[in-house]
């Protein structure tokens, strides 16, 4: 395997992790409820994604509550 031909200093190695930082999540508003978001998923709250109706979300507090139940 290769070897580093010299010794790395601690700037330039300090200034290749300065891209390694974790960024912000830019949450967006739903559409239907105005609750936030991740882009790109669906919301929590209603259980919409671009308008459209994708998840059930009285089925899942059903089952939440099943589950808080149960222990």
């Amino acid at each position: 395997m290769p070897h580093p031909k010299k010794k790395s200093t601690k700037t330039s190695k300090k200034n290749r992790a300065s891209h390694f930082a974790l960024k912000n999540p830019n949450p967006i508003k739903c559409e239907k409820c105005g609750e936030p978001t991740a882009p790109h998923r669906a919301c929590s709250n209603c259980g919409t994604y671009k308008g459209k109706a994708v998840l059930d979300t009285d089925k899942r507090i059903k089952r939440a509550q099943r589950s808080k139940g149960k222990k």
